[in-house]
């Protein structure tokens, strides 16, 4: 028979010990479940609880949750399928068992959460009790039994910030803690479902042995009832369980004849245990309604607690999180970078004893006391903001305040940033030299001449640096840690004090291209629509042979009525302000070219741009009577090509990247550029997929993010993550009057055509790997090759930039000779570019003359056996070059 005696007796109400059950069905545990409270007594119960608890000095050491999880879910999957068991055999189930059958996926959901959510490391600092009935549980887990003790599992996120509340006014949570808070709830809540799984199948289980035992009495499943001295042995022997017994009872009363000496013999038994058998039927059936309720309450409650914002729970609840708040420009940052200066806190209160709260209040506190205040434009500067101190070059000092103990690997890391230029060109050498070495020596031992080693190791250099700097990019990705920049929260809209424009620099062709322009200018206000931020078109006429053409008056036309039905469709923008543009030149001649143009190209377009929004006189630009509608400040300007895309939101993010106080530029006029901070931050570019059909074969083999395409990745992560700062591609947003300044007076009329590499370097730019804009890749290569070219003709036109001035300094520039020279990682994105421009055609003829070139004979003819040097030929490579010509032919033939 059954083991649960009547009246039952204490069942455990604590988490089990590991080990402690049996195989298939463990001890039966109590369900989770104490006196209901009120939010009030809730309050009042977490802070007495704050009063008891003692923390153990070593968080490490506790007992293990993961594995009870991992048995949980075994156990809630078995009931499940003996429920589901019960229902194919046409049995009846009570309303909690049809709960769980309707609603396991959300049963295995939470296990799945539970495990990839809570790992062992992040487990393991989680400070623990070090006494009571939790003893090395943690802490968190212990506030999160209580909660769901006293609300008998009903989630309610209010009372849950007020009870988590009220327990940090006597001992508040560390960072860790509170994010572990809804992982605690999700595994009380899965211990209380098990243990409400285990009552059911266990309570179905009784009643279905009282059913055949009714059965046999009643002889519904035999030929004749059977007689009772056959019945009352068993009923006799041990403990009765009350399912069982409640079943039974049901069943025979109102039968009369042979179930009358059992049910006397059933009312002796129980009046022997102190109970009656009225009383034992109520109790079990309000014992079934209550199991019915807790099962829909920790089904109900699992399902809210994944639609819950934990993050904005977190902010409402975090002491450290709201001192920062309530000191500092904290609150205005996104989740991201607030969530970055959390765990910089929790760093430094690991490594140095203190509090994460007193690392707060120090960092703040270094913050207000810092001399430099508000920056020219009344903005908080970096060192008056506390990120300064937690993830900025401030940290040092206050990890010397604090006695913070750097980890081992971490001052490993830091030596390696310190000498990371060293280390990483170096790397680059020592492996071009590696690759070069060994292929040289081998024709050295062929006998090969001097004059020939050279002449191969000259044609081998720049394709074997191409490999080398491969290999190096991808090791150091694989070992330095990205980083993302802090940004300021503008997903609500760009504030005036950030006021954006986003423009395409445009050539007008023909009216299909132009309204092409018109509906793409449109697409990117619909993904970045709110507050201060404006859009405009940047056009010039195609080159031509005269000043005027005659289409030209009507592409200008159509332009300009294609952009006042945005601002009419749209409406004003703030300030009364247009929030559509056009601004267009006139062509003037230019000599170098020999064509009518557009002045400087895309280079002029910005710099004048950038004069005309700061009021002064743009020499080439057409009137518009749309001028008069100009925003009356723009700080940033986002440039786009005309087949760049930009993802929702990517402009916030941008600007909220350019204005956190953490990369506001520093412009020193002693250097000459932005030596701290960014003046440019260039978002990750992406090929898009083709606009039509499945795209051609050149697009599947050289776009996406695998391809070689050093233009498309041309800034790479190693670059932001390993020396702060990435390379400029000319698609991102800058900082108009420190784009201007740092480049002011650099550059002559008509002497460079690539100038996105150049600015960048003076204006300082910064890769934010974390924002996406998508670019069109090239469909055929002639198209490619074209851009190549003129991508390969502007970086040489940077020759004299890197010779011309020592160190970088450009000898146009009348301050040149007080400015302080580029970084050495800066000279070297220059010549890296002219290094990749000379990467094909050296490869080429390196190829070309493996395949013809004699070893034996040099330079076409002079034959290197008549030399001092006769070492024995290699039978492989020494062959003549005539004998390769013949063999080409025959299989050509």
């Amino acid at each position: 028979m059954l083991i649960t005696p009547i009246p039952r007796p204490p069942l455990r109400n604590t988490f089990p010990q590991e080990g402690k059950e049996t195989k298939n069905f463990p001890e039966l545990n109590d369900p989770i479940l104490s006196e209901l409270f009120s939010i009030e007594r809730l309050e009042l119960h977490g802070e007495a609880l704050a009063g008891t608890h003692k923390i153990n000095d070593k968080p490490s050491r506790g007992q293990p949750l993961l594995p009870r999880v991992r048995e949980n879910g075994r156990v809630l999957a078995e009931c499940q399928k003996r429920i589901a068991h019960a229902v194919r055999e046409e049995r009846a189930i009570t309303p909690a068992a049809e709960w769980l059958l309707d609603n396991f996926h959300i049963v295995e959901d939470q296990v799945r959460q539970i495990i990839e959510d809570l790992p062992p490391g992040y487990y393991r600092e989680l400070p623990k009790l070090a006494e009571g009935a939790g003893a090395g549980t943690p802490r968190v887990f212990a506030l999160a039994w209580e909660f769901v003790a006293h609300t008998d599992s009903r989630f309610d996120r209010e009372g849950l910030r007020r009870f988590t509340q009220a327990y940090q006014r006597v001992t508040p949570f560390r960072i860790g803690e509170i994010w572990a808070l809804a992982i605690s709830l999700r595994i009380v809540l899965l211990e209380n479902l098990r243990r409400l799984a285990e009552r059911i199948t266990h309570t179905r289980t009784a009643r279905h042995e009282a059913d055949t035992l009714a059965d046999a009495i009643l002889g519904l499943k035999g030929p004749s009832p059977a007689a009772p001295p056959a019945i009352l042995p068993p009923l006799e022997k041990g403990a009765l369980d009350r399912a069982f017994v409640v079943q039974l009872v049901q069943r025979l009363r109102e039968q009369g004849g042979v179930t009358a000496p059992i049910l006397q013999l059933l009312e002796a038994r129980l009046t022997a245990q102190g109970v009656v058998a009225d009383d034992i039927v109520r109790a079990e059936h309000q014992e079934q309604t209550a199991m019915n309720a807790t099962v829909r309450n920790v089904i109900t409650s699992m399902r809210q607690l994944s639609a819950v914002d934990w993050a904005q729970f977190f902010d409402d609840v975090s002491v450290v999180n709201q001192l920062l708040r309530v000191e500092s420009g904290f609150g205005s940052m996104d989740f991201a970078t607030r969530d970055m200066y959390r765990h910089a806190i929790e760093e430094l209160s690991r490594g140095s004893g203190l509090s994460e709260l007193d690392i707060a209040r120090r960092a703040l506190h270094a913050a207000k006391k810092s001399p430099t205040g508000k920056g020219p434009t009344g903005e908080s500067t970096r060192e008056s903001d506390p990120g300064y101190y937690l993830i900025a070059r401030g940290r040092v000092l206050l990890e010397k305040e604090i006695h913070y103990r750097v980890p081992l690997f971490q001052r490993l890391t830091r030596i390696g940033r310190r000498w990371a230029t060293g280390i990483y060109l170096g790397s680059i050498a020592t492996a071009t030299g590696l690759l070069l070495v060994f292929p040289l020596l081998a024709s050295a031992r062929a006998g090969s001449h001097a004059l020939t080693l050279v002449a191969w190791g000259l044609l081998g250099l720049v394709p074997a640096s191409s490999v080398a700097v491969a290999a190096i990019n991808h090791l150091l990705s694989k070992i330095v840690k990205p980083k993302t920049l802090p940004k300021l929260d503008f997903s609500k809209g760009i504030p005036p004090a950030s006021s954006t424009m986003v423009v395409m620099p445009v050539l007008l062709n023909n009216l299909r291209s132009v309204q092409e322009y018109i509906e793409q200018l449109e697409i990117h206000y619909l993904s970045n629509p709110d507050g201060h931020i404006f859009f405009a078109l940047l056009s010039d006429w195609m080159d031509a042979p005269t000043e005027r053409l005659p289409d030209d008056d009507a592409l200008l036309d159509a332009a300009r009525a294609g952009v006042r039905r945005l601002n009419e469709r749209y409406g004003l923008g703030p300030e009364g302000a247009f929030r559509f543009h056009l601004f267009h030149r006139r062509r003037l001649w230019s000599a170098t070219e020999g064509v009518w143009m557009g002045w400087e190209r895309k280079r002029g377009k910005l710099h004048e741009l950038n004069r005309w929004l700061r009021g002064h006189t743009a020499e080439t630009l057409i009137e518009n009577p749309l001028d008069k509608g100009l925003p009356p400040r723009v700080r940033y300007v986002i440039t786009l090509d005309a087949d760049t895309r930009m993802s929702q939101g990517a402009a916030f993010r941008l600007a909220g990247a350019m204005a956190h106080p953490l990369n506001r530029p520093f412009f020193d006029p002693g250097f000459g550029r932005v030596v701290e901070g960014y003046g440019v931050m260039q978002p990750r570019m992406t090929p898009t997929l083709p606009m039509t059909g499945s795209g051609t074969l050149y697009q599947a083999i050289f776009s996406g993010p695998a391809g070689m395409d050093p233009y498309a990745f041309a800034v790479s992560d190693v670059y932001q993550d390993l020396f702060g700062e990435g390379s400029y591609v000319g698609k991102g947003i800058y900082d108009l009057d420190v784009f201007e300044a740092a480049l002011k007076g650099r550059v002559s009329e008509n002497a460079m055509l690539s100038h996105d590499l150049f600015e960048g370097l003076y204006a300082r730019t910064a890769l934010v790997t974390d924002v996406e804009f998508f670019e069109e890749f090239p469909a055929h290569e002639d198209i490619s090759l074209a851009r190549l070219h003129r991508w390969t003709r502007g970086d040489w036109q940077l020759l004299p930039w890197m010779i011309g001035a020592a160190g970088g300094r450009d000898v146009r520039n009348s301050n040149a000779a007080r400015e302080r020279p580029l970084s050495i990682i800066s000279q070297w994105k220059m010549i890296d570019n002219l290094r990749r421009s000379l990467v094909a055609p050296t490869a080429f003829v390196g190829l070309l003359c493996a395949s013809v070139w004699n070893p034996r004979r040099l330079f076409f003819g002079w034959d290197s056996s008549r030399g001092q040097s006769r070492s024995r030929p290699c039978s492989l490579c020494c062959r003549d070059s005539s004998a390769f010509i013949d063999g080409v032919r025959r299989y050509s033939m």
